[in-house]
């Protein structure tokens, strides 16, 4: 009989645990199972806002890699483009010196650097260190072309360089000396060009 009532205690204390640890068990684990779900979907978040970043600066690359290539006279130039009276030239020989300063000049060397440019590809030079001198050299054309030189204003002067590209918005894409205190790729606002020209012989 003792033993029996000792047995029957024993369960008993054992099915209370079990009711008791049971839904404390339960809120534990669905807990974690929350805080894993959070978890997850602030690195789905995360992940998914990264991607996008990327792919909005795969897309903007893109659209400017299709505009340098579409052909003359579609509205969009194309780098390297050809039979563009030495334009193609031109624009080659300035992304030569890409990052440096083969001027030797300190300061307000663009000019400078588009009349060595010019020199080293046959053609004649502006014959004048000003940038905005440009604007009355070699034969005006109307719009941006790849291999044209683009004369621009800026802050206290100009500046000149090799149009390399066209957005399609209208700015261009340059390479010119001094920008940056070294010959550089860079866009341009299109409210900021003086004139386009295209170099003689």
């Amino acid at each position: 009989m003792r033993v029996t009532l000792t047995r029957a205690l024993f369960a008993g204390t054992i099915v209370a645990l079990a009711a008791f640890t049971t839904p404390a068990l339960a809120r534990n684990h669905s807990h974690h199972h929350r805080s894993a779900t959070v978890a997850q979907t602030t690195k789905v978040a995360y992940a998914h806002r990264h991607v996008s970043k990327r792919k909005l600066r795969h897309v903007r690359v893109a659209a400017i890699e299709q505009t340098n290539t579409q052909a003359p006279g579609t509205g969009f130039a194309a780098i390297g483009a050809s039979g563009m009276s030495g334009g193609s030239t031109l624009l080659a020989e300035a992304r030569r010196y890409l990052g440096g300063n083969p001027t030797g000049w300190a300061h307000q060397w663009c000019a400078k650097f588009m009349n060595m440019v010019l020199e080293r590809t046959g053609h004649k030079s502006s014959g004048s260190n000003l940038a905005l001198d440009f604007a009355r050299y070699g034969r005006r054309i109307s719009g941006p072309q790849v291999g044209a030189i683009a004369v621009m204003t800026r802050r206290g002067g100009g500046h000149v360089g090799v149009v390399s590209g066209v957005l399609p918005n209208g700015d261009v894409q340059v390479v010119s000396g001094n920008h940056g205190h070294r010959v550089a790729e860079s866009v341009y606002n299109k409210g900021r060009i003086v004139a386009y020209v295209m170099p003689v012989s």
